[in-house]
């Protein structure tokens, strides 16, 4: 407590907010401006959630091709091998893009790998031409066609 605070007290002052106490400040008309900000914050938050869930759409990519790798050799430096299984609906063709990797995960070979209709469930192998020796192979993506 200040000593100003103290001298007032003593003599019988009673402090009162700068800014003055709630009985004093005139009641809020009812009028557009409250409905019109809950709007606003509304719309806000509707356009953040459809934002958010078509990032997370596109991110996933196409849930209903499925492929994982099962095999991998690295036959020689310019040349590497793949076994994959792909998941896809049966009447459906589909095409799948393989990167072959380094050891500093740089790419040094891709192709796009197309997976014919007719069988849900296919076992594929392909050989990728690369420029150096690879360690890896990625499945990046799989689209039906």
């Amino acid at each position: 407590m200040s000593s100003d605070q103290a001298s007032a007290q003593g003599n019988g002052q009673q402090f009162r907010p700068i800014l003055g106490t709630p009985g004093e400040f005139p009641s809020r008309p009812a009028g557009r401006g409250r409905i019109l900000g809950y709007l606003i914050i509304g719309l806000v938050v509707a356009m953040l959630v459809v934002g958010w869930g078509t990032v997370l759409l596109i991110s996933r990519g196409n849930p209903i091709v499925d492929a994982q790798v099962i095999r991998i050799s690295a036959l020689s430096p310019d040349s590497t091998e793949i076994t994959m299984s792909v998941s896809k609906p049966a009447d459906r063709a589909a095409v799948c893009r393989v990167q072959a990797i380094d050891t500093y995960r740089m790419e040094v070979g891709s192709r796009e790998v197309r997976i014919p209709a007719g069988d849900s469930k296919v076992t594929v192998t392909e050989r990728l031409r690369t420029t150096g020796q690879a360690v890896g192979i990625r499945v990046t993506n799989c689209d039906l066609v």
